[in-house]
């Protein structure tokens, strides 16, 4: 077993960066390779797999696990894809219950623990094409994400998230939006925020898709809807209650295509990375990449 960890020092803990550095030094079948700026994860990534890797994690946050997976989407066979979260977000690893606060059973884990074949999301815009694997959030959470700066996230932690939104409240827009899911038809609607899920939480907890199964070759999207400053009120209280399908707003669908148009032009984040406002595809590609999961971990969750 040869196992790769590549890791953004700068994500999250300082404390939990160098705990896992130094279990990582008694082990003889992990190797440490440090992700100094952006896009290193992807390359470092690429070439792990090319070294014959048998796991490769990502420790950081969840964009850093997003640059591995675009690494490791592109050789064939690819190793399988491990996570250590460390970050501000650690969504991935909500879903995958992939965490652990002991270092030492953290590389057990990735070492012995189950894998399962879970979805990617292949997006593509007029800019070119991207992997993410969590989920994509267009629209205010687009507007937020594009506020966060790294000093924010590492100043404030999951709290950086509501300060992020509660900064573009002011700003807040809607977007007349042409959505299509699987098949020609398309829908006209005036959105809000638009979220393609893979996994079931977004922004550090939110239960924006708590039922989304990321085996089933499906995206759980759900469209929040423009309405008053109490309704919207109103959806926020749901969202942190894990709620939001009860919401008037809410219209939720499962898809393996999505493709959203907006005017304006919708800002999407994939895996919490801003990425683009163009008229913007997803595909799922079914169980794509081979995950480490916890011994928690549910493919299924019942309502």
């Amino acid at each position: 077993m040869k196992i790769c960890v590549i890791v953004n020092e700068h994500a999250g803990s300082e404390e939990n960066t160098a705990a896992l550095r130094s279990a990582a030094k008694e082990r003889s079948d992990v190797v440490w390779w440090v992700s100094r700026e952006k896009g290193d994860g992807r390359e470092l990534a690429i070439r792990a797999a090319g070294d014959g890797f048998d796991v490769v994690a990502a420790a950081g946050g969840d964009g850093t696990i997003n640059e591995v997976v675009n690494g490791l989407m592109q050789p064939d066979p690819r190793p399988v894809l491990g996570v250590l979260p460390t970050g501000t977000g650690n969504d991935l690893a909500r879903t995958l219950a992939a965490h652990s606060d002991d270092p030492h059973e953290a590389f057990d884990l990735l070492a012995a623990g189950e894998r399962r074949p879970i979805d990617v999301m292949r997006m593509r815009s007029p800019e070119g094409e991207a992997y993410g694997i969590n989920a994509a959030t267009g629209g205010f959470s687009g507007q937020v994400g594009e506020a966060l700066t790294a000093e924010l996230k590492a100043s404030w932690g999951p709290m950086a998230y509501l300060i992020g939104a509660a900064g573009m409240l002011p700003d807040l827009k809607d977007y007349d939006t042409k959505l299509r899911l699987d098949g020609p038809d398309s829908m006209q609607v005036r959105a809000l925020n638009i979220v393609v899920a893979n996994g079931r939480t977004v922004a550090g907890g939110k239960r924006v898709a708590p039922f989304a199964n990321p085996e089933d070759g499906l995206f759980d999207v759900v469209v929040i809807r423009t309405g008053s400053a109490m309704e919207l009120a109103d959806v926020a209280a749901r969202l942190v209650a894990g709620k939001l399908k009860e919401s008037g707003l809410v219209d939720t669908y499962r898809s393996r295509r999505v493709r959203v148009e907006s005017d304006p032009g919708m800002w999407f984040s994939l895996d919490g990375e801003l990425t683009t406002n163009e008229p913007v595809e997803f595909d799922a590609l079914p169980g794509a990449l081979q995950v480490v999961v916890g011994a928690e971990y549910r493919a299924i969750v019942e309502a």
